[in-house]
């Protein structure tokens, strides 16, 4: 079992930073390919962004170059830095776990990112 706690939302202007956290219970982080997903209002969940449990990224093509992703498994935390925040970027945004080949099936309870003009 892991549970997912992130934190660091808020509201940003448009063209600003903000870096998302998630921290994940247990001693096994380091075996779980990590993910952060995003839902605006009136539209389905995306995956934005993932790391593999060996490190390797990859990120839907609307944020690419825009945002990164990291993991310190000493900490059991995954990060999300976005930068040159879009007014399309607004949504919840949450972390996500997964074992190799399986579906993502661990969840946080979400944090809200607000982009404002």
């Amino acid at each position: 079992q892991v549970q997912l706690v992130e934190s660091g939302g808020g509201l940003v202007q448009a063209g600003g930073s903000l870096r998302l956290s998630c921290v994940a219970s247990g001693r096994t982080f380091s075996r779980f390919d990590m993910g952060w997903f995003r839902q605006a209002p009136g539209k389905e969940r995306e995956l934005v962004a993932a790391i593999s449990s060996g490190g390797i990224t990859s990120y839907a093509d609307s944020v690419k170059g825009r945002f990164t992703i990291s993991r310190d498994n000493a900490k059991n935390t995954v990060y999300l830095q976005m930068d040159s925040l879009k007014l399309g970027d607004t949504a919840v945004y949450y972390c996500a776990a997964k074992l190799l080949f399986g579906p993502y099936n661990y969840w946080g309870q979400g944090t809200q990112v607000t982009v404002s003009s």
